[in-house]
Order: structure tokens, then sequence, then C-alpha cells
């Protein structure tokens, strides 16, 4: 396993993407990153500050010859998801991740790689201490906790950026520039459960497990039509709870909100007369399952483990409600854009289902680059869960990015890939939440595109970045601060 990253090209983006790999970093435990952002800030004597927001903004001035430039703002967020193999032991408030060469790509051991967004703030970094790239005025702008809620974006201040142009460098396939952006919408259903005494001698306990899936990002791989732990396990509870007489003690499915859930648990108690029948049924969905989703989720695990037989259990009325929730919730994509062929237009992604407390607690995140498609799904689902019983509570709106198709930025980009590569770079919209969205509505005259390198299987232990696009992605960059527009 070489993790050497220092030895990879180009030597300073690489270098400083090996110490952020150093840094615990998951959303909402950012204060290593930022003090390491503020030390390296301090240490090559560069004016910067950090705001309400815990955003941190560094700025650069020109380099001699370039100050006629138009002042651009580099972006990139601080947090990575905090995704593990569930076999894996790690503290991703402790630990340093394990990131390691593999080919042509880097991934981390057992955990996600956080090169979204690390390889951005990393190319951040390696331009500001640079001394021999050209550029124009230079505003590095780091914001805080964007993974769970955009936070430093909601709080980043109208007037703090004096840069015209924003770079956001968290998109993830080299070759395409982003030049909008889907809206999302937090919805989280609340059932509250009663429990009741298992009669263990009638009883016995199993452990359902559903391992094995590829999850990933709920806005850039929902299109993929990848399997969903929580629904899948769902399916399989609506129907057997009754034919096997199956009570649930406990569940735990899924993940963050914006990780499609590639796992899911749950503790039963059965009728010991329907042991074999579960184990039986167990197998027979788990063919069913990989029959389904045949060349999509090949390492797709469904197991019965036996365990200790609890001594207490979900009422039947208050699990039902559950599942039937869980169930039919919509998920996945929901429609497709007419105007962009091949870009989702409005998805849902059922993200986490849990039993804490007496209550149960369902999360989804909805997106749509339309708001009135954004919130009639919403309406939607709140109506499954409220007939279930459950209370809904909707949080942490946001609009999208709408494309801008005579940027000046994005015409001096595309030519500018042209040049270096030979072909002309995709030009994008994107069904994920990109900060650019939230901050352009601060800064409405904002000329803003959104680039990066390869990255694949983002938001789970699979994560990767290829090394070669990161490269490309890294020699674009610097010859688009040197042929920047004119003010």
């Amino acid at each position: 396993m070489d993790k050497n990253l220092k030895k990879l090209q180009p030597e300073p983006l690489w270098s400083r993407f090996a110490e952020i790999c150093e840094i615990p970093r998951p959303s909402h435990h950012e204060e290593k990153i930022r003090e390491y952002i503020l030390r390296f800030a301090k240490e090559h004597k560069l004016e910067h500050s950090i705001d309400e927001g815990q955003n941190i903004l560094i700025r650069k001035p020109a380099t001699p010859g370039m100050e006629n430039r138009t002042p651009i703002v580099l972006q990139a967020h601080l947090d990575m998801v905090p995704q593990k193999n569930s076999d894996k032991e790690f503290d991703f408030e402790k630990d340093s991740i394990e990131a390691y060469i593999d080919g042509d790509w880097v991934t981390a051991n057992g955990t996600t790689l956080g090169a979204d967004n690390g390889i951005g703030a990393a190319t951040i970094l390696a331009i500001l201490e640079s001394k021999d790239i050209k550029h124009g005025p230079l505003e590095g702008l780091f914001t805080a906790t964007e993974e769970t809620g955009m936070d430093g974006a909601f709080g980043l201040k109208p007037g703090v950026l004096k840069g015209k142009i924003l770079l956001n460098l968290d998109s993830e396939t080299e070759g395409e520039l982003y030049v909008g952006c889907a809206g999302g919408l937090d919805l989280t259903a609340t059932m509250k459960y009663d429990t009741e005494k298992v009669e263990k001698e009638n009883f016995t306990g199993y452990r359902l497990e559903i391992k094995g899936l590829k999850g990933g990002h709920s806005g850039m791989d929902i299109i993929e039509q990848r399997g969903n732990a929580n629904q899948l396990l769902a399916r399989f509870m609506r129907n057997y709870q009754e034919k096997l007489g199956i009570l649930l003690c406990d569940i735990d499915g899924g993940g963050l909100r914006n990780a499609i859930p590639r796992e899911a648990f749950a503790t039963i108690v059965v009728l010991k007369q329907n042991e074999k029948a579960l184990v039986s049924a167990v197998k027979k969905y788990e063919q069913l399952y990989k029959t389904e989703y045949k060349g999509i989720e090949e390492g797709l695990s469904f197991k019965a483990v036996p365990v200790k037989t609890p001594s207490k259990a979900i009422n039947f009325f208050d699990q039902a409600n559950l599942i039937d929730a869980v169930y039919a919730c919509p998920n996945g994509v929901q429609r497709m854009s007419t105007s962009m062929p091949g870009l989702v237009q409005t998805s849902s992604n059922l993200a986490r289902v849990v039993s804490e407390r007496g209550y149960f607690k369902i999360m989804c995140l909805l997106r749509s680059s339309m708001n009135s498609e954004k919130d009639d799904l919403a309406m939607k689902i709140r109506t499954v869960m409220e007939l279930a019983g459950a209370n809904v509570k909707l949080s942490g709106a946001y609009d999208g990015w709408n494309p801008n198709m005579d940027s000046p930025i994005l015409k001096t980009m595309s030519e500018s890939y042209e040049k270096l590569f030979g072909k002309k770079p995709a030009v994008m919209a994107i069904h994920a939440g990109l900060e650019c969205g939230i901050i352009g509505g601060k800064y409405p005259d904002m000329d803003m595109i959104s680039c990066g390198p390869t990255i694949r299987y983002p938001h789970s232990p699979d994560e990767k970045v290829n090394i070669e696009s990161v490269g490309k992605f890294w020699k674009f960059i610097c010859y688009t601060l040197e042929h920047a527009p004119m003010k």
C-alpha cells in the first residue's frame, strides 16, 4: 500500500492534500483544519480573516503585470463526509485518513477519502503559496460545514468578497464546466413508539443485515439507480412481518442525509416455529435483490444473524406504521430534465431510518432545479409520513443556481480548455447542491463556474480521485488564472 502521495504531480497540490488527509475534519468538527488554514496564511504573510460563519478568507495580491485582471475568488469547503465500512475501526474526529495510491487512483483504506473537497482546498493553498503562477487579485474562500447544510455559505455576508468571478472547485468530473445546480430541502419525520415485553419462550432473536451496497452521493449518483438499504429492509419486513410473526426491536439504516444508504440493520425477534422460514425468506430476498440489481449492486448482502433474544420489542402497530412509511416513501429519481438531456431534475434520498429513545426518525434530502417540484415532492412525502402518524419538519431549504450561458468566465474557460487539451469542455448543470446557488444569492453580480478533477463514489468508502485528472485540473486552473478577463 503506497501512501506517499507527495511523489505525485503536481507536487505542491498533492503535498497539501496529503497534509489535509492527516487532519480530522468531519462536518461540525472542523477546528483542526481551520487552524491549519489560518497557520498557513500567517506563515505566508497573507491577509486573512474568519467570519461569523466560520469561513476563512485569504487574500493574495496580483502578480506583477496582472493587476488589471478581474479579481477571482477560488472557493472550496473545509469539511468531509465521514463514512466507513461497518468492520472498519475508525474515529473521524481523531484519526487521519489512510490515503494511498491504487494504480491510477488515490483512495482510502475503508473510509471516505475526503477528496470531496480536500482536493479543491489543496489546489487553493498550492496556488496561494506559489511564486511562479501568474494571476490577478486572488481570494481563497474556505467555507464551513458544507456537507450537512452549507452552513458557511449561508453565513457568508454580502460585501465581504471583493472578487467578481468565483471558481467553485467542488465538481467531480474533469473536462466538465458546471453552470447550474439543484436546490435542496431536508425533511425529517418523527414517530413515537411504545415497547412491550418479549415472551422469550416463544421468540428467538436475529439481526437483519443489508450490506455491501455502493451508496454514494445522493445528488451525483442518484441517477445510477442504486439500491437504498432502508427501502430494501422495509420491503422485506412489509412482506414477512405478519406472515412470520416478526417483531422489531431496533432499527438503524443509512447515515448522512446526502449519502445513499449502503447499509441497514434491524434487531428482531421471530416466533420460534418460524426460524427456518425466516432464514429461508432472507436467502430468497437476497437472491431477488441481486437479480433486480444485477450489474449495479454486485456486492449486495442480506443476512439473518442469530443474536441474544432481546427482552423488549416495539409495539407491532407502531412497527407497522414505520415500515409502511419507509416502504412507501418516494425515493430516487422523480423526474429528468427536458431541457438538458441526461440531467436529473428532481429526486429524493431516503437517507436515514433509526429508532432511539422511544422515537423513530426518518430523514430525507430532496433536490430539484425547480423549486415548485421540490415543494411538491416535499408535500407528497409529508403526506405519506403523516398518514403513518409521523410529525414532519422541513428545514435547510436553498435555491438552485440558474445557468448564465453568456458568462465571460465561461467563455474564457471554454477557450482555455480547448487550447490546452484540443477539445471543448462539456458545459453542464449538476443535480447536487453547490454553494454557488447560495453565494450567488448574496452576490447576484458574481460570475461563477464550478469544476474539478474526476472523483468516483464520493460520500462512500469507495471514494477515489483520478491522478491524471488532478494534473489536468491543476494545469487548467493555472492557465485560467493567467488568462482571466480584464477588469
